[in-house]
């Protein structure tokens, strides 16, 4: 067994946060490259240049290390893994005495390395668990008992152990290892315990399948979990670990979090606004400027409306692809208790709060999604906003859903 360190001697030096990548059944310590390639060269914009992206925000670069099992078939033995969870363990140790005092590692787990990395629980020194392809809820060979026992522990951890853990599942091209496997169990009835199972096909900015073996390298997958592991090098708290997860690992299930911004629009100023006809479908083609768009709403449907926008390739914050336009909506719920011919009449606006609001591929009619050989580009998807209407405030007649662009 040994410890690799995996750098980009040329973009980087070790002075970062340190990753942990920890192989699978008959795995190697070089299939966390892609990842750690990604990593550098999302922080850096040349050789030892920070992105702007990340230019004066509390972060810094990834240090990766990978443990080298020499191919050893872990799925199939029990001490084996019990092995490896000892060298993993003493291996975490050495990287974390190379850092200044209270550094935590992040644990990247590949298929049976995301088992050896649950075992490494609970722990202190360990900030946040990624595992890929891992079967978290059975063995995939059941050869002896200590494969069982090895399980049985790791399910208590997962349903007590409150260090964020997130499970990426490649679903059903992922010949190895049936989809239920891979699942993470519930949590325990503590809120605070954070558990997200994300399927590729679901994961915004992938919307595929994803293979075993390619899990590590796929393009679409692996950006993402080095996007997610650099951010979460300023999270300090479980909450914002969390709210990093939920972001760059996103399968449109939770919701992100959306401010809630109360704002007045005076109707002096008609250019800031345009009112639309009853039962109007607002579609915009290439906007330009700022402008507030108002949609009626019809006070007898109002119990059973609901408010769909879609938005190719621009943003309804958080959400948006990761390469978008200089495009953005925002949309809020207005009213008005004056009538609008009176010369100091206002409108009332603030946010609408989405039941929906997520990233959906947009594939070309007629042609093969994803595209053969390459996968969804970062610029590719539309964002999808779904919203119930609200009762109108008490002695309002007016009201209408307003779609700011700009």
């Amino acid at each position: 067994m040994e410890l690799l360190c995996i750098l980009d001697a040329v973009w980087m030096k070790a002075q970062g946060l340190p990753v942990l990548f920890i192989p699978g059944n008959a795995g190697s310590s070089h299939q966390v490259r892609s990842i750690a390639s990604s990593a550098a060269r999302q922080y850096f914009s040349s050789p030892y240049v920070i992105a702007t992206d990340f230019m004066g925000r509390s972060m810094k670069p990834l240090d990766f290390f990978a443990v080298e099992f020499n191919e050893d078939l872990s799925a199939f033995h029990g001490p084996t893994l019990d092995s490896q969870t000892a060298y993993t363990s003493d291996a975490l140790m050495y990287i974390l005495s190379l850092y200044p005092p209270n550094t935590r590692i992040i644990l990247l787990g590949h298929s049976m390395g995301g088992i050896v990395a649950i075992s490494l629980l609970p722990s202190n020194s360990i900030s946040t668990v990624i595992t890929m392809s891992t079967p978290h809820t059975l063995p995939p060979a059941r050869f002896d008992s200590r494969i069982d026992e090895i399980y049985a522990r790791n399910m208590h951890i997962l349903r007590q152990e409150p260090t964020p853990i997130l499970s990426i599942c490649g679903g059903a091209t992922d010949l190895m290892i049936p989809s239920e496997f891979c699942i993470l169990p519930s949590a325990s009835s503590d809120a605070a315990i954070y558990r997200r199972t994300v399927f590729t096909s679901a994961l915004e900015g992938a919307w595929t399948g994803v293979g075993h073996r390619e899990m590590v390298w796929c393009h679409q997958v692996r950006w993402r979990v080095a996007r997610a592991a650099l951010e979460l090098g300023a999270a300090t708290s479980t909450e914002d670990k969390a709210v990093v997860l939920d972001k760059w690992l996103r399968d449109g299930h939770i919701l992100p979090p959306v401010a809630s911004p109360r704002v007045e629009i005076g109707l002096d100023d008609p250019a800031f606004y345009e009112m639309l006809p009853e039962d109007t479908h607002l579609v915009l083609k290439s906007p330009r400027g700022t402008r507030m768009y108002l949609l009626p709403v019809i006070s007898s449907t109002i119990s059973s409306s609901k408010f769909i926008l879609y938005v190719s390739q621009g943003s309804i914050l958080p959400v948006s692809p990761q390469k978008a336009l200089l495009l953005h909506a925002s949309v809020y719920f207005c009213w008005s208790s004056s009538r609008l011919s009176e010369t100091n009449a206002s409108i009332s606006c603030t946010t609408l709060h989405p039941t929906t609001l997520k990233l959906v591929p947009n594939p070309a009619p007629g042609m093969p999604f994803p595209t053969p050989d390459e996968g969804s580009d970062e610029s590719d998807g539309v964002v999808v906003f779904q919203a119930d209407i609200p009762p109108l405030p008490e002695g309002v007649d007016n009201a209408w859903v307003g779609v700011r662009v700009e």
